[in-house]
């Protein structure tokens, strides 16, 4: 690295981070993050004196090394007068593998870690862009997967940014070597089971010796791709706004008549807007045909990750993945006493909103289920109707009905509270009866 070459880096970094001051460094105490690191030191002591770094340190558990990387990590903040934070998580490779999990881990931590105000600093370069852009047409992924990674992104609340993607990993390795800085090698990084690692292994260095400039050709792509998106999120966006309800919902009638294309272009883009990955062509197929044209007396639901997808009176909804409440019983003894409902649902109360029920009688124990069956008759309605017609009629959603605290004497269903009464659990003329209370 010539001798200016430190500083033009610096600058870079410098541009890219532009007004942001509060910036928390994700240190794995690799070569990429602690040129990151060192260079922030650098700018703070310099161009930017009020620039104030921190670092945090994701320990995964997965190497036997771990803690001495912590020690490195936390020594290294201490020499460059850093506040360090050290985060533990644990890693389920149940859930997609074990690189996706501790993925998956790592930036749940990190956005957990994040103070108010703070930007996320990763240390992504352009090879890490190359071979991200590999993975996606590896996956056959569309120009969204093809964009790779964004130097500037939404972040739980914060924005994450990635100021040297334009850095190659020798220019990174060219810095170190200068500032004689010392990192550290996983030997993870070694084992060519996982993709990324094969791809840089096997794979990158036999592009770049026929293209030598290869890596910044494909983070050129990427960033064509990515210009595509933006200019497509810009010409639906419009259209999404005029499809999506007050509650995230999304209608489905105008959606008919669209061309197959611009409708999974609305679907990406409104899954996008709950933070959702991507899904692939195929599970967007699927959640056209199996749920949004089920049948209309049908109650479709699609898992997509930790969410699931349901359709109601011609609207798709994403929800989170409850648990499911059939079955449960929950036991009323003090009714004097508010009652917690179980996955926040809120409590029952006795107050003085709704229509009143009857007391119950001293043989009769209260309870309160989630489910129903048989045929209803309710106050107001002349004749019975079936539980799922009754729902349907009143308009709940059936997710909603699945989460609906029902109050049972016995075995007897008195009331939805806030929704109906049963005639069984009327309460008498003459009666002072309960007023039952559904605070969420």
């Amino acid at each position: 690295m010539k001798p200016d070459d430190g500083e033009v880096l610096r600058r870079h970094i410098a541009a890219r981070l532009e007004r942001r001051r509060t910036v928390l460094v994700a240190l794995s105490g690799g070569l990429d993050s602690t040129v990151l690191l060192d260079a922030l030191a650098c700018l703070r002591g310099r161009q930017l004196p009020d620039l104030a770094p921190r670092a945090v340190y994701v320990h995964h558990g997965l190497s036997a090394h771990a803690d001495d990387w912590a020690q490195h990590c936390q020594a290294l903040c201490r020499h460059l007068a850093i506040p360090f934070q050290q985060v533990r998580v644990s890693v389920d490779p149940a859930d997609g593998g074990i690189e996706a999990a501790a993925r998956s881990a790592r930036y749940q931590a990190l956005a957990q870690a994040l103070l108010p105000g703070e930007t996320l600093l990763t240390a992504q370069h352009q090879d890490d862009q190359s071979e991200t852009l590999l993975l996606a047409l590896k996956r056959g992924s569309g120009p969204a997967g093809l964009s790779a990674m964004a130097a500037a992104s939404p972040f739980h609340g914060h924005e994450l940014l990635r100021p040297l993607l334009d850095i190659s990993r020798a220019q990174l390795r060219d810095y170190a070597e200068s500032r004689r800085l010392r990192w550290i090698e996983d030997e993870s990084n070694q084992d060519q089971r996982f993709d990324r690692n094969f791809l840089r292994l096997r794979i990158l260095p036999l592009l770049k010796k026929r293209w030598p400039h290869f890596s910044r050709a494909a983070a050129r792509s990427a960033t064509l791709c990515a210009e595509q998106e933006t200019l497509l999120d810009e010409l639906l966006a419009e259209t999404l706004q005029q499809l999506t309800r007050d509650d995230g919902s999304l209608e489905l009638a105008p959606m008919m008549g669209m061309s197959a294309i611009r409708r999974a272009a609305v679907l990406r883009r409104w899954l996008a807007s709950f933070g959702m990955a991507m899904p692939a062509q195929e599970q967007l197929a699927r959640i056209w045909q199996e749920v949004a044209l089920s049948r209309q007396d049908a109650e479709p639901m699609m898992r997509l990750g930790d969410r699931q997808i349901r359709r109601f009176r011609q609207r798709l909804f994403i929800l989170p993945l409850w648990p499911p409440l059939r079955g449960r019983v929950l036991l009323w003894e003090d009714t004097g006493q508010p009652l917690p409902l179980p996955e926040d649902l809120g409590l029952l109360r006795l107050g003085s909103g709704g229509g009143a029920v009857r007391r119950p009688r001293m043989d009769e124990r209260v309870s309160v289920r989630f489910s129903a069956t048989g045929t209803l008759h309710i106050l107001g309605r002349r004749h019975g109707r079936s539980v799922k017609k009754l729902w349907q009629e009143l308009g709940i959603a059936p997710w909603q009905r699945e989460r609906t605290p029902l109050v049972y004497y016995n075995e007897q269903l008195i009331t939805a509270p806030g929704i109906f009464i049963t005639h069984e659990g009327q309460a008498g003329e003459e009666e002072t009866g309960l007023n039952v209370e559904w605070i969420r």
